[in-house]
């Protein structure tokens, strides 16, 4: 996708690059397909701050995407690609042969017009989702179950591609984007091909204000704050952090511990961990 490059003429749109949205083809979703949640602004049922850093921004639409791919033995065409405000990569309308539409999202190299399905008979071709057991090895697949019937958890980002590796029993062996090798059921669905709008990682947004519509809200370092709001603030000037290791607000290990449980049910499944983990 092409980007779209600004002149500095003024603070905001110097080193500023946006997408120019050219795969899309619709701007307005499917109206049966969406519905409105109104944000919780990174607080909990009593209206406590659990997340910081979070609040206002635009108001979105959400969409309802289908990551299960539970339409089995139908075929479905492709009718429009659109942008949605709720994640990185865009999604596709999808209109099936029994009248049925639902949104997928969009791999790298679909068109309008495509026709997709989700079968174990189908064929190993861009946007069609198939048991693992079904999927030849070096395939690039994406949107993974990681149960069976669970619809698609894993390798759902913008860009983002897994490859089977190997076959063996009733595992096989995926590369996900971190460079984690995972066994996964060979009964779990994937879907074929590269989740679109790879260029998502070359957007600068140029100012602060971009980043509010977004809802994030500004983050201060530890450092520049009063001691009783950090571990790190307080002092006269510039000072070092005067511990053994950088600490959270709340005195906890903030750079490199793992917080990885070690009694995870998927620890077992995973044959070498991403790298730093």
């Amino acid at each position: 996708m092409a980007m779209r490059l600004y002149e500095a003429c003024t603070p905001g749109t110097r080193n500023r690059a946006t997408l120019q949205f050219g795969e899309t083809t619709k701007s307005k979703p499917h109206k049966q397909l969406t519905y409105y949640k109104i944000s919780g602004n990174g607080r909990n049922n009593a209206g406590i701050i659990t997340s910081r850093h979070r609040g206002g921004g635009h108001k979105r639409l959400r969409r309802e995407v289908d990551f299960r791919r539970d339409k089995l033995n139908v075929a479905g065409r492709v009718a429009s690609i659109e942008y949605d405000p709720n994640r990185n990569a865009f999604i596709c309308l999808i209109n099936y042969t029994d009248g049925d539409k639902r949104y997928i999202s969009h791999p790298r190299g679909m068109e309008v017009g495509d026709v997709v399905t989700s079968s174990p008979d189908a064929s190993i071709s861009i946007g069609n989702a198939l048991p693992l057991t079904k999927i030849p090895l070096g395939t690039i697949i994406h949107n993974i179950e990681l149960k069976s019937g669970r619809g698609g958890q894993s390798v759902r980002a913008a860009g983002t591609a897994a490859k089977v590796v190997a076959k063996e029993g009733r595992l096989a062996t995926l590369r996900l984007p971190s460079n984690e090798i995972r066994l996964i059921s060979q009964n779990c669905l994937a879907s074929v091909g590269r989740v679109g709008n790879i260029d998502i990682n070359n957007e600068e947004l140029g100012k602060a204000g971009s980043k509010r519509w977004l809802g994030r809200r500004p983050k201060v370092r530890g450092s520049a704050t009063n001691p009783v709001d950090h571990p790190h603030g307080g002092g006269e000037g510039r000072t070092s952090i005067g511990r053994k290791r950088p600490p959270t607000p709340w005195g906890h290990v903030a750079l490199g511990k793992r917080s990885r449980k070690g009694e995870k049910y998927s620890n077992p499944l995973i044959l070498r961990r991403r790298k730093g983990y």
